[in-house]
């Protein structure tokens, strides 16, 4: 009987180790922005892309040679949501502004064209799902009205 346990295990044991849930992949999110007034920032006027092209992007933190790449397209909201395969611990991986599919709104604003993610499970955070901050392009021209929407920006200090 003490043979059938063991038999039993041995037989059993791997099946349940190997049956363990992988963890899924990454899905870095985060959304792109028309800057209207050409403020450098979002302001209540702001408006949110559909079609723009984004690439999650990461690169060996030694070489700086890229590693890995993937794009994705906004949804009516802005919003991107971008599948990303592996743990990438030792990498630098960055959301990236890729394209707007508005003529008039396709100038990347400088400083926003990218944004960090970090794409590992050994870093303490549960979820599989990254934030990063907002990308954004600007107008070629300011809506009228933008003059005065900025002034509640200022700071007199």
């Amino acid at each position: 009987m003490a043979r059938f346990f063991i038999l039993m295990a041995l037989c059993v044991l791997p099946a349940l180790v190997s049956a363990r849930p992988t963890r899924p992949n990454f899905i870095v999110q985060g959304k792109v922005y028309c800057d209207t007034c050409q403020a450098g920032f979002e302001t209540s006027a702001t408006t949110y892309i559909k079609g723009a092209k984004v690439r999650v992007e990461c690169r060996n933190r030694e070489t700086g040679l890229p590693t890995y790449s993937i794009e994705g397209l906004t949804d009516k909201n802005g919003c991107y949501k971008i599948p990303v395969a592996d743990d990438h611990e030792n990498e630098i991986c960055e959301s990236v502004l890729v394209s707007s599919p508005q003529s008039e709104c396709a100038t990347i604003v400088a400083g926003r064209e990218r944004s960090r993610v970090v794409l590992t499970h050994n870093n303490g955070v549960i979820s599989d799902t990254r934030y990063a901050n907002n990308l954004g392009f600007q107008k070629d021209a300011p809506l009228a009205g933008c003059a005065k929407l900025l002034k509640q920006y200022e700071y007199d200090g």
